[in-house]
């Protein structure tokens, strides 16, 4: 199965450490700030999932949303979770720890989006 968001080792690490810090978190990526780039990591209690946010997955064992529109925009796309030095400027929980989670992407190839567009065609019947 194609995973939609996947996550590098250091984010995995870094997940890990905001796991042992906060306990349960959760991902949010939404098309308001750092050029869409920057996925925030929160509290659940921090911020409502509402009906314009889409579960992607999970990443390390942590739920990640994105906001409607930044989905149809990156649906074509696999989400990759990473890692950058500085704080990125988020109001993500990681900002003091002096690294910053962000996101990159790839195209899916033909094959894949074929299986994701059954998935969701499937879900959705």
């Amino acid at each position: 199965m194609v995973e939609r968001v996947v996550a590098t080792p250091e984010a995995l690490a870094l997940i890990e450490q905001m796991k042992s810090l906060y306990g349960e978190i959760m991902f949010h990526q939404s098309g308001g700030c750092c050029d869409n780039s920057a996925a925030n990591c929160y509290l659940p209690s921090d911020l409502t999932i509402g009906p314009y946010d889409v579960k992607l997955g999970v990443v390390g064992g942590v739920p990640f949303y994105i906001g409607k529109l930044q989905y149809d925009y990156w649906k074509h796309t696999q989400l990759i979770l990473d890692v950058i030095e500085g704080s990125g400027g988020t109001f993500s929980l990681e900002g003091n720890t002096g690294k910053a989670f962000h996101t990159r992407s790839r195209l899916f190839t033909d094959d894949e989006w074929v299986e994701i567009k059954a998935i969701v065609e499937h879900d959705l019947a």
